[in-house]
């Protein structure tokens, strides 16, 4: 399993289980998750911890996105950068090595595994890949589960932060003003600033254009590179354009990042930060509607 290449990033049920009947098993980390923060609670309902609990994949070690692969929300928005030393702390008791390929899963939307995904090849590991439909293909596919926890042995992994492009709020206005491609990857809606469910402030960065994640996913799963190219070449990321993409708080974002990655762009950078980062200085400006030359 290399980290290179369109076909290098999903694996199937049925292949990850040969896999993990190897002489070389990937590390496996189940990131299950769900956006549980709104303006009205700080956190509703059961806990990707409680489904982890009640069953997942042999040999997986769970990993908390917020907690385990995020820093605390604050100024650098909702879900920032982890630190490096905690992250490889983590990672290290997770079993996570430098040599062994790792392949994380969710519950099946890809969000959770994606930010999994690019924060593992952010921290320089080579070979992360994500299970194609998540727990739930795996289920389908008849596969074995287990409520077992497991013990792994350390990993060795060493933590090597910029191994992906990362956009600070300065680097998203630039890209958005006229250095390249800005995707803002919200609902359309929000987008355009008539609704805003969880942070404090609607709308968006100026000049950034709208393609809503939905429109890279089918039945929520990722659509083939063909497609996806087609789809951001609609709202012009073409060939040579620098392109980065923001969300509300860097995880859907994410899922952009790896869209990107499977159409072709590996050089696609994340604005971590996000909304959530961008309106904690008022000075940002903020736009609303549709601009001229925007996509809805």
């Amino acid at each position: 399993m290399s980290g290179t290449g369109s076909d290098d990033l999903l694996v199937t049920p049925v292949d990850l289980a040969d896999r993990l009947s190897s002489e070389r098993p990937p590390t496996l980390l189940d990131v299950r998750w769900r956006l549980t923060v709104s303006r009205d609670a700080d956190r509703v309902g059961p806990t990707g911890r409680d489904d982890y609990q009640a069953g997942h994949l042999p040999g997986a070690v769970f990993l908390d996105l917020d907690h385990d692969l995020c820093g605390p929300p604050g100024p650098a928005g909702r879900h920032p950068l982890p630190d490096p030393t905690e992250l490889q702390r983590v990672l290290r008791a997770a079993g996570v090595a430098g040599n062994r390929p790792v392949v994380v899963y969710d519950d099946g939307d890809g969000l959770a595994a994606s930010r999994a995904w690019w924060t593992l090849r952010w921290a320089g590991h080579p070979a992360v890949r994500v299970l194609d439909g998540g727990y739930p293909a795996w289920l389908a596919a008849g596969l074995p589960v287990t409520a077992e926890l497991p013990d792994p042995a350390p990993g060795d992994l060493t933590v090597r932060p910029g191994a992906l492009p990362v956009l600070d709020a300065e680097g998203a206005a630039a890209l958005a003003a006229g250095d390249g491609v800005l995707v803002d990857v919200r609902a359309a809606a929000r987008f355009r600033g008539e609704t805003e469910p969880i942070d404090a402030v609607a709308g968006h960065v100026p000049g950034a254009v709208n393609l809503p994640i939905g429109e890279l996913l089918d039945a929520g799963r990722f659509r083939e590179p063909a497609a996806l190219r087609s789809r951001f070449a609609a709202v012009g990321v073409d060939p040579g354009v620098r392109v980065g993409a923001y969300c509300g708080s860097g995880v859907t974002a994410a899922q952009a990042v790896f869209a990107l990655h499977r159409a072709g762009r590996p050089d696609a950078a994340l604005y971590v930060g996000s909304w959530s980062g961008w309106i904690t200085d008022p000075s940002r400006p903020v736009a609303t509607g549709i601009e001229q030359g925007a996509a809805g």
